[in-house]
């Protein structure tokens, strides 16, 4: 478990102080994909740098399985970091060396017989996908393949702990797809805890089971994806999901035959819904209000429907609705 109280980082410039984090404190457990996402500037590398303490922060704790890593002597500091490690987006890949080199090298680090890093580089290069890529340099790879390398590195010492900083930033959408994937299957297969630092939805919403919104250096929600995808609370959440301020054009008075409909990730996109229920059920709605924004092939946000008729279309459109997988539908507007 990862537990983060009461960070601050405050860095000296020649313009003054700058408050890159201000009071952060957030819970990842064992086994979480959690996703800390935020526009450029908010203070998301710096946030996954305090955790392993390349950047020490001016006040707070970070408590990795009930150690503060602060407090630590610089040996017991580079313990941890063989438990914690790192992929970049620009991967920071050894030039001059194969990427079989590159895997074994904080295994050298760490004491590791050669003949026994060689062997566990082998066997993660085939992890990663690239069994025959050993003898390779860098430079003679795509972009996937040299992150490829980069987790492949990072997974050498059995960490417990992934952290991901922008990771896929520089990868075009199919690479990216491939390499979170990836880091799914890693995650799953070997039990690592991974941190995601992200701007972009998509990312945390096809791997992370848990998100936080970073906005000028402060937690603004935190949450599973679906709650945060689905009913943004903060201003901050919203401008990230959704284009425009939620409620904000809803009608000051509605009838007790509307009801809230919630996309939680409906595989929905591009089918008229609202048009099929009144073909198939004869009920006429009325959309008096719609917020709703599509991540990749699922639809996240509200609408609110004004449903035609007594209680009995009503019902018949509560659970027609309901019986969409991942739409939930509300009464209590």
């Amino acid at each position: 478990m990862i537990e983060i109280q009461n960070l601050s980082k405050t860095f000296k410039t020649a313009d003054g102080t700058v408050d890159a984090l201000k009071n952060i404190t957030l819970t990842v457990n064992d086994g979480d994909i959690y996703g800390i996402i935020g526009m450029s500037g908010a203070g998301k590398s710096t946030l996954v740098r305090c955790i392993n303490m390349l950047e020490r922060p001016t006040e707070g704790k970070v408590i990795i399985d009930g150690v503060d890593v602060g407090a630590l002597s610089a040996a017991k500091l580079r313990e941890v970091r063989r438990n914690v490690t790192m992929i970049f987006q620009s991967f920071n890949l050894l030039m001059q060396r194969t990427c079989l080199d590159n895997i074994c090298f904080p295994l050298e680090l760490a004491g590791v017989s050669r003949a026994k890093a060689k062997k566990r580089a082998l066997e993660l290069l085939e992890t990663v996908g690239l069994p025959d890529k050993a003898k390779a340099y860098p430079s003679r790879l795509s972009g996937g393949q040299q992150q490829r390398v980069a987790i492949a590195r990072a997974l050498a010492t059995d960490p417990k702990i992934l952290l991901c900083d922008e990771a896929t930033s520089a990868l075009d959408p199919k690479t990216t797809e491939s390499i979170l994937d990836l880091i799914k299957d890693i995650n799953k297969r070997l039990g690592i805890t991974v941190i995601i630092i992200t701007h972009q939805m998509s990312v945390v919403e096809k791997v992370c089971n848990k998100v936080a919104i970073l906005d000028n250096g402060s937690i603004a929600e935190e949450g599973t994806v679906n709650d945060v995808f689905t009913m943004p609370k903060s201003a901050a959440a919203k401008r990230l999901v959704f284009t425009s301020n939620p409620d904000d054009n809803l009608p000051e008075h509605l009838s007790k035959n509307s009801i809230r409909v919630i996309y939680n990730g409906a595989l929905v996109a591009g089918t008229p819904i609202i048009a099929k229920m009144a073909m198939d059920k004869k009920i006429a709605a009325n959309i008096l209000y719609a917020q709703t924004k599509c991540i990749g092939d699922k639809v996240y946000g509200n609408m609110i429907l004004g449903i035609d008729g007594g209680d009995d279309c009503l019902s018949s459109a509560v659970e027609y609705l309901e019986n969409i997988p991942d739409i939930i539908v509300r009464r209590d507007i």
